[in-house]
């Protein structure tokens, strides 16, 4: 009788053993397979963040392979007229946009479903541009690359026209309402754009000998344009050798960007000039600094002739930097001058028409911009008369985006000569 209760207490123990070491082992596996499933989600968590990462194009193709795309796309024949590989960069405060280089192609005897962009024709011209966005702040931005494309006498912009490239190479795809625009933290952005023209508008294109494309700025929130940042800028594009020996050595003399230099109205010439005056006055709560300004001979192209009362006359362009202390913005476009001239028995006012300021440019509420102010003058009586004598500018008062005087009449005056 004892033994056999001695054996039935072995197997008794033998079973604890066998069920506790089937327990561990149990534990044990599903250990090793939650370990299994944590590595698996690290690794794919992991290779999301890396995608995201990565830059939005891979690969860039050439301007020859994209021409040979456009040949096949569209069955037509391609021949370089013009290609420039001088960068233009803009810095908007952080955030840097680059015209890398440009082509112009004169595309012929293409498919009939693509002559809508090519207004309605079948022969024809595209311009390829190559551009890059880079944002250099610590902070993500918001970059809706909208590129119109314009040139003198112009009755409508140009802008991209996608079924030419392939969607991959093409900044408008790269960066669109799919990804919000949005541009990260030391994000660079590259692609093309494409401009295309009919036979007849490559002509009228040709004969004015550059086009112009405005930089759009970028947002801290995609949906507010009122959050853009930057001052703007328009990129020109010459179209032959003699155009863009003409553009570098206007740049080489630094004419201020109003109208007449930004839309290439016509040739400058510089007569006289001043920088770095530095005199500033207050417009209540607006500081007004005169940094410079600028003499030129002006003679208008003949796209622009007809605006002019003169084939041959005087722009003097003045520089300002505002320092905006009020709550609220400053409209650019609403600011005026008056011009003394000829020891004060003669004025004139600034030229809104010259000036490079659409209704929504403003001066951001206690934040600083620069501020240009044209005056057109009769050529005859700036040799005769008013060369050798004083200028004095009145400037004000100050008004916002509605045209209300919020400096209640203030003005300041500058003597510039």
């Amino acid at each position: 009788m004892i033994r056999k209760g001695f054996m039935l207490f072995v197997v008794l123990l033998f079973s604890v053993f066998i069920t506790t070491a089937c327990g561990s082992d149990e534990k044990e596996e599903k250990d090793d397979t939650a370990n299994a499933e944590k590595s698996k989600e690290e690794v794919v968590k992991k290779d999301e963040d890396n995608k995201a990462k990565e830059p939005k194009n891979t690969k860039e193709a050439s301007f020859s392979e994209l021409i040979s795309y456009m040949e096949k796309t569209t069955e037509g024949t391609a021949d370089v007229l013009y290609e420039n590989k001088e960068p233009q960069t803009h810095d908007m405060e952080g955030v840097t946009f680059t015209l890398n280089s440009y082509t112009l192609v004169e595309l012929n005897d293409f498919h009939r479903d693509y002559n809508i962009p090519f207004d309605d024709q079948t022969n024809g011209g595209v311009i390829i541009a190559h551009y890059s966005v880079k944002n250099d702040t610590d902070k993500d931005v918001h970059y809706m690359p909208s590129l119109y494309m314009t040139y003198t006498g112009a009755e409508k912009d140009i802008n991209n026209y996608q079924e030419l490239l392939p969607k991959d190479q093409q900044l408008p795809i790269l960066l669109s309402p799919d990804n919000d625009y949005l541009l990260e933290a030391g994000e660079e952005v590259s692609g093309y754009y494409t401009y295309p023209f009919g036979e007849d508008r490559l002509n009228d294109v040709l004969e004015v000998g550059s086009v112009e494309v405005e930089i759009p700025l970028p947002q801290t929130d995609k949906d507010d344009f009122s959050t853009s940042f930057g001052e703007e800028k328009t990129f020109s594009f010459p179209l032959d050798a003699e155009n863009q020996k003409k553009a570098a050595q206007e740049a080489s003399e630094g004419f201020y960007e109003d109208k007449v230099t930004a839309e290439n109205m016509g040739d400058k010439e510089m007569l006289e000039s001043e920088e770095g005056i530095g005199e500033s006055k207050d417009i209540d709560k607006a500081r007004v600094t005169l940094d410079g300004y600028q003499i030129t001979n002006f003679v208008p192209n003949e796209e622009e002739a007809p605006r002019f009362q003169a084939e041959e006359l005087v722009l003097l362009t003045v520089k300002f930097t505002i320092d905006n202390g009020y709550d609220e913005d400053i409209s650019k476009s609403s600011i005026s001058s008056t011009l003394h001239l000829n020891d004060g028995k003669q004025w004139t006012l600034n030229e809104g028409i010259l000036l490079p300021y659409k209704n929504d440019d403003v001066i951001s509420a206690n934040d600083s911009s620069d501020l240009l102010q044209v005056f057109l003058l009769d050529k005859e009586q700036y040799e005769k008369i008013w060369k050798d004598k004083a200028f004095e500018l009145e400037i004000g008062p100050m008004r916002n985006i509605d045209g209300k005087d919020i400096s209640k009449g203030a003005e300041a005056e500058f003597k510039l000569k």
